[in-house]
């Protein structure tokens, strides 16, 4: 089975240890990026992982695809095209102090890029999943034609599709991400979201205060269920933090299918070491659960089991293998060293 994303890879300069950006005599770097971190996470997961991009061809951009093919991606199809890759400055919190991010990624190669750069026949050749997320079409109106197009593809060649909805208030307005997003959903197959996302992308609303630090199980059932009905989605997910702190969070999960819900374990993250690419390695342990696991909660399990892993990860990507995964799943948590 081979499975595809379609996204930017950016290139990402965080402050070193904890310090804020007026501090900074150094940067940290490391690439990433939300469909390229579900990407990384699949293959080494041990699966097919293709992912698709337009990247400038130069030694930066080579860079950037090496990170990618040092953890088996395929990146055969990337078009190598355009002037600059993305970059976003990462200051990261600690305890109360919140992390923050500075995009500049405006006239990156792929929001550049224009819908026939991209033959998505072609591209989409043998590929069983395509994965795709808000940001992707938040880049520019051609980037949102160009996610169209391969959502529409996908669909014609039987291929099924996530989309992790991933509101970013930095690249759009709620208003924008609404008139884009709304017409697609009816290409997806399963939804990923929270209900920040589900809100500013889809006009949903939900009770409650998630910065409160407690969550309605309840309520996050009535909204997946809601966007299934109405979108006819085969399933929707949501990941469940509690922020107690910007080091200290409450994880979980919950997907609705099939009429079912379900909800995972519980996990206290105490201290966080990165949360950038929690949410995309929360998608990534969703599709390979779903994709090999016969029981539905043993999927949703494997995603949040995942991404509370990534959490403790320096970096955008997901360093951990399955074992890995089913080990915490297996209720070993105690970080005991392993000799």
């Amino acid at each position: 089975m081979k499975y595809a994303t379609l996204g930017e890879l950016m290139l990402r300069l965080s402050t070193p240890d904890n310090s804020v950006f007026c501090q900074a005599q150094s940067f940290d770097v490391v690439y990433g990026g939300g469909e390229a971190n579900v990407a990384v996470s699949l293959a080494n997961y041990g699966c097919d992982a293709l992912f698709l991009s337009a990247i400038p061809n130069n030694d930066i951009g080579q860079a950037a695809i090496n990170s990618l093919r040092q953890y088996g991606v395929d990146t055969s199809r990337i078009l190598r095209q355009g002037n600059r890759l993305g970059i976003y400055y990462l200051q990261t919190g600690a305890s109360m102090r919140p992390s923050k991010v500075i995009y500049d990624r405006a006239g990156s190669a792929i929001a550049e890029a224009k819908p026939e750069d991209f033959n998505f026949d072609a591209l989409l050749e043998g590929v069983s999943w395509l994965h795709i997320s808000g940001i992707t079409p938040a880049l520019s109106a051609s980037c949102a034609e160009i996610t169209g197009l391969a959502l529409k593809k996908a669909k014609e060649k039987g291929i099924i599709t996530s989309f992790d909805l991933n509101f970013r208030s930095k690249l759009w307005t709620k208003e924008e991400a609404q008139a884009c997003l709304v017409p697609l959903m009816e290409y997806v197959d399963y939804a990923i979201g929270n209900e920040e996302d589900a809100q500013n992308c889809l006009g949903f609303h939900m009770e409650g205060d998630v910065t409160k630090g407690k969550l309605d199980v309840n309520e996050y059932e009535k909204m997946l269920a809601a966007l299934c009905k109405q979108y006819g989605f085969k399933g929707a997910a949501t990941s469940l933090r509690e922020s107690h702190s910007a080091t200290h969070n409450g994880w979980a999960g919950a997907l609705y299918t099939e009429g079912k819900f379900y909800l995972s374990k519980h996990y206290e993250i105490n201290p966080i070491i990165d949360r950038v690419g929690g949410g995309d390695s929360f998608s990534s342990g969703l599709i390979y659960g779903l994709t090999h696991y016969d029981s539905k909660q043993q999927a949703i399990e494997f995603a949040v089991a995942a991404s509370a892993l990534k959490q403790t990860i320096p970096g955008d990507y997901n360093h951990v293998g399955v074992k890995e995964v089913e080990t915490l799943m297996g209720g070993d948590g105690s970080g005991r060293v392993q000799r």
